[in-house]
């Protein structure tokens, strides 16, 4: 059974002449343990809730992760292994969530995938809390994973690791490929760290090190973590690419195929005599998951039945968060909110305006949970009924998480939380500490995940702190992210809707933009149709559409300066619309009809925002211009920078009227 493993990784990394078959390998012995003796999954319904969750953090190795679910019945036919890493495969060269069915995270860039599961691990403690109730262990699964060096060698395995052990998440399962070797070959002589006693440090449990190549031992090794009321790491002994006689134990089988010779060579060492992808009947038997794994859900429903019966309140509730399905009554909800907002018509910052934002729909929405790394009182992250998270001798199943100083763990762990199920998580910090979670971002994204991430001091006005701390290139960066949709609102109203339409967004992430400083409150009315279509006329031009003469866009905190430099222009007869466009990404997605309404062509455009002007030039075009920051900030009182960058009203009216052809004003 384990040598079919083998087989299937270095046929199908051969025929690629692509990949790494010396993991899959090497992990054959500790998978077939896991596999046929501990996970309890069900092919076919790969989203089963309460099936036991399955992480190849060493993503690198996915033809392990390919063969296993090829064997134990999932709908992964062969064909697709010996496509391996081609075009419109359901076997690309590292797994994603949501292509291939049992692939519950996508991984490559290592050491997000051990992340992603202390996530899932903690999604499983909050939801049996709130669930579970005597008699009925609604939720009850854990989480597994693989990993290699190179997960521990980066330096998220820090964050999540110390968290998990912080959170004490028993059913978090972690077995180590320890082989020593990495793609520049023999680690020990760029990582020497004593793993076993980082991890202890950490509060975890640690095992072994144990021979990865005995699969009683490593069957040992998990009956012995599962009793455990903390994390558990299995240090496990192997042989990269284990089988092959002249690259066992090198470099030379981590990344690239084994060669033709090598293949044959292996096979008649293995006693494997089966052509390319062909597996013998009886070892298909010995791996199908699929009767066994059908039971188990059918027991799990039962149980759900006869909880539904006791509990109907709650099981409807856990139907619909697993569903991920929102609240009926949110989209009325969200709509008085607004009304108020706009009654109230209150001039505060836009992360303030994101608290009040939650006071709202934290009690909607029960699902939302969130934190910040250790910003909690500057990120305004915590609403006031907000029970915080704590692991002392008592766990306290809260919503809001500290994470410490962590923001690229943080971001992963909620990517996580979110794949899981059951739970919308945000995260929060400062905007130009978003370069830290960069490729958590960039995953959510790729895995069109409902994860939220909360960026508040999103400008150079944020002020003292300095350009270290001064967000100018970020905003544009984010919205350079394919199918990460970004909001940057200007006023409590514009920061109700984005965050209805982040919570409501099934597809991808959402990160929103706060200010720091406050923001006066400046609308009229409140279109709420307009804005979430991302851009809409915030201020008609005085006498109407057809008197306008330029259009100025803005952003957040730099609408107030387009209407000050709107009014100032009417002064001296020019009528100009101010636009405000808080989500471009959203906007972008319109008909071309609703944006050449809002965006009229023939009129000069100037857009205004607090960082680097680059962004703005498919919006303004030839003949318009930008005001905004190509240069690092300066430590100063927020207005004084401002006034130093020029992102004025004065600014505003001078390029404005420089933009419009003599003869058309007064």
């Amino acid at each position: 059974m384990c040598n079919a493993i083998r087989a299937l990784a270095m046929d199908a990394v051969q025929k690629a002449n692509s990949g790494h078959p010396g993991m899959p390998m090497g992990m054959a012995e500790a998978a077939y343990a896991l596999w046929t003796r501990h996970l309890r999954h069900n092919p076919s319904n790969p989203r089963w809730p309460n099936r036991d969750r399955f992480l190849l953090s060493n993503g690198h190795g996915s033809m392990l992760q390919y063969a296993l679910l090829h064997l134990t019945g999932y709908d992964l036919p062969v064909a697709e292994l010996a496509n391996f890493r081609q075009l419109h495969s359901r076997t690309p060269g590292h797994p994603e969530a949501g292509l291939t069915p049992g692939v519950e995270t996508t991984t490559g860039p290592l050491g997000q995938g051990l992340a992603n599961a202390v996530g899932m691990a903690l999604a499983e403690r909050l939801l049996a809390a709130e669930f579970n109730r005597p008699g009925f262990e609604l939720v009850d699964h854990h989480t597994y994973v693989f990993l290699g060096d190179g997960c521990l060698m980066e330096g998220i395995s820090h964050e999540a690791a110390s968290l998990a052990g912080t959170w004490k998440l028993g059913k978090l399962i972690v077995v180590y490929d320890d082989n020593g070797i990495s793609i520049d070959g023999e680690v020990r002589h760029w990582f020497t760290d004593d793993s076993a006693a980082r991890f202890r440090a950490y509060h975890w449990n640690v095992i072994g090190p144990i021979d990865g190549h005995d699969a009683a031992a490593v069957d040992v090794a998990i009956s012995q973590a599962r009793l455990s009321d903390r994390p558990t790491l299995i240090i496990a002994r192997t042989v990269i690419g284990k089988g092959s006689p002249n690259r066992a134990g090198t470099e030379k089988a981590h990344g690239e195929a084994l060669g033709e010779t090598e293949v044959a060579a292996t096979r008649q060492a293995i006693r494997w005599p089966h052509p390319p992808f062909q597996i013998p009947s009886e070892l298909y038997q010995a791996w199908d998951a699929r009767a066994a794994g059908a039971d188990r859900e059918r027991q799990w429903r039962q149980l759900c039945e006869q909880y539904a019966a006791q509990y109907p309140r709650e099981a409807a509730e856990f139907q619909r968060r697993t569903a991920g399905d929102l609240p009926s009554d949110l989209p009325r909800i969200v709509h008085e909110a607004v009304v108020s907002a706009q009654g109230k018509r209150e001039s505060v910052a836009t992360r303030k305006a994101s608290q009040l934002a939650l006071e709202v729909l934290a009690e909607a929405v029960p699902e939302l949970i969130g934190g910040s790394a250790d910003l909690t009182g500057s990120n305004l992250t915590r609403w006031s009924t907000a029970v915080p998270m704590r692991t002392g001798t008592d766990f306290v199943p809260g919503r809001h998480i500290n994470y410490g100083v962590r923001e690229f763990g943080m971001s992963a762990i909620a990517n996580g939380l979110a794949l899981h199920g059951g739970l919308i998580p945000f995260t929060g910090t400062f905007l130009t500490f978003s370069d830290y979670s960069r490729n958590a971002l960039r995953l959510a994204a790729l895995m069109k995940i409902r994860s939220i991430f909360v960026f508040t001091h999103d400008s150079i006005g944020l002020g003292e702190d300095g350009p270290t701390h001064q967000a100018v290139e970020h905003a544009a960066s984010l919205r350079l992210i394919p199918n990460m949709d970004v909001w940057r609102p200007c006023d409590t109203v514009e920061t109700l809707i984005a965050w209805e339409a982040a919570i409501q967004r099934r597809n991808g992430p959402t990160s929103l933009l706060l200010s720091r400083q406050a923001v006066p409150f400046l609308r009229a009315s409140s279109d709420e149709a307009a804005i979430r279509r991302g851009g809409y006329v915030f201020s008609e031009a005085a006498g109407g559409p057809g008197r306008a003469q330029a259009v100025v866009i803005a952003t957040g905190s730099e609408v107030p300066i387009a209407v000050q430099a709107q009014k100032q222009l009417a002064e001296q007869g020019i009528a100009v619309r101010v636009v405000s466009i808080p989500s471009t990404t959203v906007f972008d997605r319109q008909s071309e009809q609703w944006k050449s309404s809002v965006l009229p062509e023939g009129l000069p455009r100037l857009a205004i925002e607090a960082g680097v002007t680059d962004f703005w030039w498919k919006y303004v075009r030839s003949g318009g211009a930008v005001l905004g920051v190509d240069r690092f900030g300066e430590s100063a009182p927020a207005a004084a920078v401002y006034e130093h960058f020029g992102l004025t009203a004065a600014s505003a009216v001078a390029t404005v009227l420089a933009l419009i052809p003599k003869g058309k004003g007064q």
